[in-house]
């Protein structure tokens, strides 16, 4: 068998080459995790009592948010009409760190349930085809004393980073 190398051999060489970005598999994302803090006051700003840390966090479908209780007496509660259809809600206890791995892409309103009327609340924004069907939903979700405040200001902040269009 002769080593050279035609020039049939060698086009159908580059051919094959030139194919194979097409044809491989596409190689897939590992899901991260990510923390999201109960604290009784914000680190950086004495004045803001009663937050999660992240208030705002952005992630892609698969990935786990983790909720730590960082300070006592604080829970994680996703909001009701402030999560996609079909995606599954999730309730940690109080003292306990809750894990929610979020599959369909949209927004995730969250709350601690003793410590809604003084502002903590979060929201997850889970990118991806379909993120904004719930997207008039979750923001027309009426809310009660400070919360109502945080959750003008994440929107605000949604808006800012071009989360929406």
């Amino acid at each position: 068998m002769s080593s050279t190398l035609t020039r049939r051999t060698a086009l159908g060489l580059v051919s094959a080459a030139a194919l194979t970005p097409l044809v491989a598999p596409r190689i897939a994302r590992a899901a991260t995790t990510y923390d999201v803090q109960m604290l009784n006051v914000h680190p950086d700003d004495p004045r803001r009592r009663m937050v999660f840390l992240p208030r705002l966090l952005v992630v892609q479908p698969g990935d786990t948010v983790r909720f730590l209780p960082t300070d006592p007496a604080h829970n994680s509660v996703s909001m009701d009409g402030m999560i996609p259809d079909g995606a599954e809600g999730w309730s940690g206890p109080f003292n306990k760190e809750v894990s929610a791995t979020l599959e369909a892409p949209g927004f995730y309103g969250y709350k601690c349930t003793p410590h809604l009327a003084m502002g903590m609340v979060g929201l997850v924004v889970v990118e991806g085809e379909g993120m904004m069907a719930n997207y008039e939903a979750a923001r027309g979700v009426r809310q009660i004393g400070r919360a109502a405040t945080v959750f003008d200001e994440i929107w605000a902040e949604v808006a800012d980073r071009g989360l929406v269009s």
